[in-house]
């Protein structure tokens, strides 16, 4: 469909606007918006959109100058075209309208012929500007789409593996669900951004990726482990890294090192690089505080599930040895919406 132009034609005199709107008709095929008053005029661009404006300079109220000044101001009108209607040897006045905006004259008195070819060049201009937004717009969405689909296709990639390492590991995929639930609400008390909470959420249940690694007799032990075992088992953590090192895609990056630095400590007793304080990643910092507590609150094969006060107080208890002292008070300080998240992902 076709949509016909606007053409907005300003000038106090009827004989001129009667002239000009009817050169207008003549080439768009629409009636053109006219208007003698060149402030009521204004008034009307301030809601609407013409597809090309012809002003006459000298009018009462608002001269050209001014009206072609306010009509820039207006972010719908930077690019439409303009032309000011004036006397051919007004030079001062074409150099000060060009400074201004306007895209092209007109001399009085009008030469019909000249007048015709101008208006339609101008609305040919104008509709290829109306194009290429257009075009522009369409490439917009169909990026947004494309990233889109990139970003499902990664978050089914990582739904994949965390489903594989849920096969072979004992604990219940309600237990990523929650911890990862719970390393979102910690980076939203942080006051991080929106889109990092939701990459969080997104990576975290990858954090023990790397249990796919590691031999059944250890990883299906009903038992503790002894500490040849544990020495095997704290492997999964640098196998993780490796399962998702590599990737150019933010979500698998963060998934990389969360899986590296989740089982790191505070005061440098963790493993696998025994980083400290700040240098470990505050992804891995979030992760460990929301990873421990769900496994202290969840039973196992090897022991009963601890209360929610018990599994506080120990967080507490560990602030600034094992645990960020800001990401437990984050937590803590966010317990209602955590307990919203427990009661709702039950095992």
């Amino acid at each position: 469909m076709t949509v016909k132009p606007i053409v907005l034609i300003v000038d106090d005199n009827a004989v001129n606007l009667l002239l000009l709107a009817t050169l207008t008709e003549s080439v768009s095929g629409v009636p053109a918006v006219s208007f003698d008053d060149p402030v009521t005029a204004a008034e009307w661009c301030q809601s609407n959109t013409p597809d090309l404006i012809l002003v006459d300079y000298m009018m009462p109220g608002l001269d050209g100058h001014d009206f072609i000044r306010i009509v820039r101001k207006l972010p719908h009108c930077v690019d439409v075209p303009i032309v000011m209607v004036t006397t051919e040897n007004e030079k001062t006045v074409r150099h000060e309208a060009l400074s201004l905006g306007a895209t092209e004259f007109l001399a009085k008195p009008v030469d019909v012929p000249e007048c015709r070819s101008r208006i339609r060049n101008l609305l040919a201009l104008r509709h290829s500007q109306n194009l290429i937004k257009d075009k522009a717009k369409l490439l917009e969405h169909e990026v947004r789409q494309a990233t889109a689909a990139i970003i499902d296709r990664e978050r089914e990639l990582i739904v994949r593996l965390s489903k594989a390492a849920e096969f072979r590991d004992p604990e219940t995929g309600a237990h990523v669900q929650r911890m990862a639930h719970y390393s979102r609400i910690i980076a939203k008390k942080l006051n991080l951004s929106v889109e990092f909470q939701q990459l969080l959420l997104d990576a975290a249940p990858m954090h023990d990726v790397g249990k796919m690694g590691i031999p059944d007799h250890i990883l299906l032990k009903p038992g503790r482990l002894n500490e040849e075992e544990m020495i095997i088992m704290r492997r999964h953590a640098e196998i993780g890294a490796v399962i998702l090192a590599g990737s150019s895609a933010p979500l698998i990056q963060l998934g990389e090192e969360i899986a590296r630095t989740h089982h790191e400590k505070y005061d440098g007793t963790g493993y696998p690089n025994k980083l400290v304080g700040e240098s470990i990643p505050l992804s891995g910092r979030i992760v460990a505080v929301a990873d421990v507590f769900d496994a202290l609150t969840s039973e196992r094969p090897y022991k009963k599930a601890w209360s929610d006060e018990s599994a506080q107080q120990f967080l507490q208890d560990n602030a600034g040895s094992h645990f960020c002292p800001v990401c437990v008070a984050a937590f803590i300080e966010s317990w209602d919406e955590v307990m919203e998240v427990k009661a709702k992902l039950l095992d």
